[in-house]
């Protein structure tokens, strides 16, 4: 090396985190790397140039650079760009509320779903176009419309409304359709009209029988015996259409499951999926009420993600293939430099900018999350009506602006000098639920300190060098 270039050799900001024997350190651009003691030990002192191969590996991973600055900063810019690509897009999500109510009863339900019988909590079709037409004046060529409910299959006519209305609007959009549901109030008639339409379904499965059933109880009948039978109908279905549209499902964790973790994931085999997705309570509408019954502290909910992530990789060693949808995101955020379609992990966050929520009555929240506090009389992340309002007016929300600069992690305190920054975000909806602040006080936060267990278990993995690579992620 030249004196020259050791003059102009430059070493960029990064984060760090003490792994056992080891250091990992990570830049905005969401490389890392993992450094002995003695290298890191060398990147302090900053006598890291004298080891070439240190020195070669800093500059690879863009954690140094030597020479031309403005070149390496046009590289990091457009890589930068690329990474917070969503910021370059409009609203894409526009999630449907088409009833609050529910043929069930479960025990965690956020969006504290109310009885069958009130149909006056349905969304009417004219709320429903004024929404539709909104959602459309999004400048985005690619979006996707979302049915939520309570159980929206107990509005099934307005759903279908939506569809029809939207193809006579939306000649310049590509339009995904999604649909959450419990899989309970569903024919055969609904099977077909929603692949025939190419509407992607997400149920809710908690696990074996008893489980499901104490979490998710359905007067008269056993939820899991109707959910298993109609998942088993919708991909018999799926075959004979020979069509390419999705059934997936999540799970929700209570303190229940935290005893059962290889029968859950085997509950999920046995139904024929390949993906499960480890998530914790959201603390809202009636599961927040039921907390104390059905919550858990963070270390018991990462005790739990362990055991089943474990349970896994003896599965996909065997030959029986099953993975975690929250492990999944977190590699492609890791090693998939672009941006992600999971908003709790964007930042800022997805509220508003990458989802809005219209709900039955016409109101309008920046997020799914919004809507289900406003159950509660909170009105705080309300941006506006679908019989008042158009889009611009939501997102030059004030309400809008506050959720955006709330949820920029690179500029929280303890946020941005976090290691896990780049793959990283926060809901200030839950930050203000559980601490009363939109601004979470990240060092005490119930899902800050779950994301920090996950991406733990996930580097641990990686340094490693045994479980996850780029090839299958």
């Amino acid at each position: 090396m030249s004196n020259n270039e050791q003059a102009l050799t430059k070493l960029t900001y990064f984060n760090f985190k003490k792994f056992n024997e080891h250091y990992l350190i990570t830049n905005d651009i969401g490389s890392y790397i993992f450094l002995t003691n003695v290298e890191f030990a060398k990147l302090v002192d900053g006598s890291w140039e004298e080891d070439a191969e240190l020195s070669l590996t800093l500059k690879e991973k863009e954690f140094a650079f030597s020479n031309n600055r403005d070149l390496f900063v046009l590289s990091n810019s457009e890589k930068l760009k690329k990474r917070k690509g969503h910021l370059f897009c409009s609203t894409q999500l526009h999630i449907f509320v088409l009833t609050l109510r529910c043929n069930q009863n479960c025990i965690y339900c956020q969006a504290t779903a109310q009885s069958e019988a009130k149909k006056s909590l349905d969304m009417d079709k004219e709320a429903a176009e004024k929404a539709v037409d909104i959602a459309l004046q999004s400048p985005s060529k690619y979006l996707t419309f979302e049915f939520q409910g309570g159980e929206p299959l107990l509005n099934l006519e307005t759903l279908k409304h939506i569809i029809e209305y939207t193809k006579t609007r939306s000649d310049d959009k590509q339009i995904i359709y999604n649909l959450v549901t419990n899989l309970t109030y569903i024919d055969e008639s609904t099977i077909e009209f929603l692949i025939n339409e190419q509407v992607n379904v997400s149920t809710s499965i908690d696990g074996p029988k008893l489980l499901h059933d104490h979490n998710r109880p359905l007067k008269g009948a056993s939820a899991f015996e109707l959910v298993k039978a109609n998942v088993q109908r919708f991909n018999r279905k799926i075959s004979e259409m020979n069509s390419n549209v999705s059934l997936q499902a999540i799970l929700t964790t209570t303190r229940e499951s935290l005893t059962c973790p290889r029968e859950i994931i085997n509950a999920y085999i046995d139904l024929g999926f390949s993906s499960i997705f480890l998530r914790p309570l959201t603390p809202l509408g009636i599961s927040k009420r039921n907390i104390k019954s059905i919550g858990y502290t963070p270390e018991e909910f990462l005790k739990f993600y362990k055991q089943c992530i474990d349970y896994m990789h003896q599965l996909n060693e065997q030959g029986t293939i099953i993975f975690d949808v929250h492990t999944h995101i977190f590699l492609q955020r890791i090693f998939k430099k672009g941006t992600t379609n999971y908003m709790d992990l964007r930042s800022p966050c997805g509220g508003a900018l990458g989802q809005l929520a219209y709900n039955y009555n016409g109101d309008i929240y920046t997020c799914d999350e919004g809507r289900m506090l406003s159950q509660s009389g909170d009105e705080s992340f309300r941006v506006g009506n679908v019989f008042k309002d158009n889009y611009i007016n939501l997102i030059e929300n004030p309400i809008t602006k506050s959720v955006c600069i709330a949820s920029c992690i690179e500029a929280l305190p303890s946020c941005a000098e976090c290691v896990y920054n780049p793959y990283c975000g926060t809901c200030p909806i839950l930050n203000y639920t559980e601490q009363k602040t939109i601004f979470g006080q990240m060092p005490s936060n119930y899902r800050c300190k779950v994301h920090k267990g996950i991406l733990d278990n996930i580097f641990k993995e990686l340094n490693s060098e045994t479980l996850f690579s780029e090839d299958n992620c």
